[in-house]
Parts: C-alpha cells; structure tokens; sequence
C-alpha cells in the first residue's frame, strides 16, 4: 500500500513537471513567432531551447540551491551562480545558432522566422530558469513549513505524554503512601476488635475507590474531595479518640466546582503522619475557602521543635504535581514555627457550566 502511495506521488510529480515544460514551450513559440508566420520554424527552433532551458532550470534546482543556498552558503552560491551563468550562456548561443543552421525550412520572405533579438531568447531562456527557481523555493519552504509544524507537533505531543505518564507517576507514589497510613489504623482497630471496624471499613472502602477509579480523571468536584478528606479525619478520630482536635471550616461560594483528584488529601495525610501531640493533643486546623476564580486551603498542625519533621514523599510529588498542572499560576507556602507546622496553597479553579 504504501509503495503504490510512493508510486502514484511519483507519477503526479513527474506529470506536473512535464505539463510545466509543454506550457514552457508553447511560451517560446508564442515569445519568438509573435508576428512570425513561419510556424514550422519557430516550433523546430523552440525545441532547440527547451534542452538547455532544462538542464539549467534543474542544475539549480536541485544542485545549487539545496547544496549553498538553503545549507547557508550563500557566497558559494553566488560565485557558482555567476560560473553557470558564464557557462550556461554559452550553451545557450550554441542552442540558438544550432537552431539557425539546422531549421532547413527556414524562410524570409514576407516575413522574419522569428521576431525577438539574440538578446531577447536569452533573456527569455534567463527569464524561464528564474521562474523555476522561485517556484523551486516557494515549494521548498511550504514543504519546510509543514515539517517544522509536524515535527513541532509530534514534540507538543511526546511532551504531553511525558507530562502526563510522570503525573500519573507522581500519583502513584502517593497513592500507596496514603493506603499505608490508613491500613495501619485499621490494622489496630482490628486488633482492638473495636465495633467502629465496620464503619471504619466502609469510609476506606470509599476512600479505595476514590484513589483507584476516581483519581485517574483529570478533574473531580471539589465536594468529592471535602467528602474523602472528612472520611479521612473520621478514620483518624477513631484511631487519636481524645487526643485529637480537628477543625475543618468550609466556605464555598458554588457547589460545581472542579480540581485535580488527590489535591488537598495529601495535606491532611500528611499533617497526621508528620504532626506531633503536645500536651496529649494532636491539633489540626484546616481552612478551605473559594471564590470566583481562586482556591484557598490553608492546613496547620501542631508539631515538636526538637524533632526531625520529615515532610516524606507527598509534600514534595504535590509540589510537583502542583507546577505540572498550574504552571507558575500557584502559590504555596510552607512555615514552621516552636509548635507548628503550616503550608498554605492558593491555585486557580475551574467551574462546571
């Protein structure tokens, strides 16, 4: 299939070319007999035009041209031009005096076989090969054009595939570093043999399905999210019971609102990983707020000065989840204080119509 593509591309270019010499010569006719009525000479001395016409109009296009001009070697290319120039002029009063001696019905009477000067053919020969060219180049850059475009469009291409298997990447590594967590907590409670299992089970079965089918979706409501991040202090609140104190305020200006999945639930896993108990108390404050065009979450938790806070792999994939999908246009801002550990984020959000 394809070498019969090949073959009929090759059969449509060489038709093109020959149609193109045909009208070249039906122009010398016209360009030496204007006036004349010695049709049979004019046709005869024509053809003795075309071969070298030709064979320059093609030394340039496809030597000349692709080798100096387009490789930017423009002065070889102008000092080769002037040498073909000397040379191909001389073939061309070849051609035109061959044209004289061997047209045998030449004729003067009444009139002149042809009406154009020995100056006019060559110019009329230069003026042919000069077309050529500017045809040659106008295809030759329309052809570069097209495969700048394609190639630019296979790179935007490969690059958002690249962009989006690292995503998916980064959102791996989080996944199994959420579940950890959460199966600890419920591998004690069934330890415990506590009655709260059951409901416990039911809230990570949620959250399973959420991180396993839901997460792969390039945008999920903003509500969905608040739903899993509450289903994920409840699990919590069964395992810190009194040594917890969670505040969690919402203020949401619409209901249809769209996120990246897994965009703020990293946060509140970390803050239960990473936070420490002071005074018996494990304190986390989480502020999620929106407007028009903004998303505000701000998360704090209490933590020890004195200890080694490492902020593990979900702090830094969401960073970088973060500058995949917003670009420059997020802000986020981690500080640390005696007893605290705050990170602020701010990105633009998407409304459902």
């Amino acid at each position: 299939m394809k070498k019969k593509q090949q073959l009929f591309k090759l059969t449509i270019k060489i038709a093109i070319h020959f149609l193109f010499w045909v009208a070249v010569y039906f122009f010398y006719n016209y360009f030496l007999g204007y006036g004349s009525q010695n049709t049979i000479y004019v046709n005869r001395f024509s053809l003795f035009l075309m071969p070298i016409t030709i064979s320059i109009s093609y030394f340039f296009l496809f030597f000349l041209i692709p080798k100096y001009l387009l490789d930017n070697k423009q002065k070889l290319f102008i000092l080769y031009t002037f040498y073909t120039l000397i040379v191909s002029s001389f073939f061309i009063v070849l051609s035109i005096l061959y044209g004289l001696v061997f047209s045998n019905t030449f004729k003067t009477e009444g009139t002149s076989p042809i009406t154009k000067g020995f100056l006019f053919i060559v110019l009329g020969v230069y003026f042919i090969v000069f077309i050529v060219i500017s045809v040659g180049l106008i295809i030759n850059n329309y052809k570069s054009t097209l495969k700048n475009e394609d190639l630019k469009n296979k790179f935007l291409k490969t690059q958002l595939q690249l962009k989006e298997q690292e995503l998916k990447f980064l959102k791996m590594q989080i996944h199994p570093h959420f579940l950890f967590n959460t199966l600890n907590t419920l591998y004690g409670f069934a330890l415990k043999k506590s009655d709260d299992a059951p409901d416990m089970i039911l809230k990570l079965s949620n959250l399973l399905d959420y991180i396993l089918y839901q997460v792969d979706k390039p945008l999920v409501l903003l509500n969905d999210e608040i739903k899993h991040i509450e289903d994920y202090i409840s699990l919590e609140k069964l395992r810190f019971q009194d040594s917890l104190n969670v505040i969690f305020e919402k203020k949401i200006h619409q209901e249809n609102i769209e996120i990246s999945p897994m965009l703020l639930l990293p946060f509140v896993e970390n803050a239960f990983k990473h936070g420490s108990q002071i005074n018996g108390i494990l304190k986390v404050t989480i502020i999620l707020k929106t407007t028009k065009n903004n998303l505000s979450f701000e998360i704090t938790n209490s933590t020890k000065n004195n200890l080694n806070n490492k902020k593990g792999i979900g702090l830094e994939n969401i960073k970088k989840r973060l500058e995949m999908l917003y670009k420059t246009m997020f802000y986020i801002n981690i500080s640390k204080t005696e007893n605290t550990f705050k990170i602020e984020l701010k990105t633009p959000l998407k409304n459902v119509e």
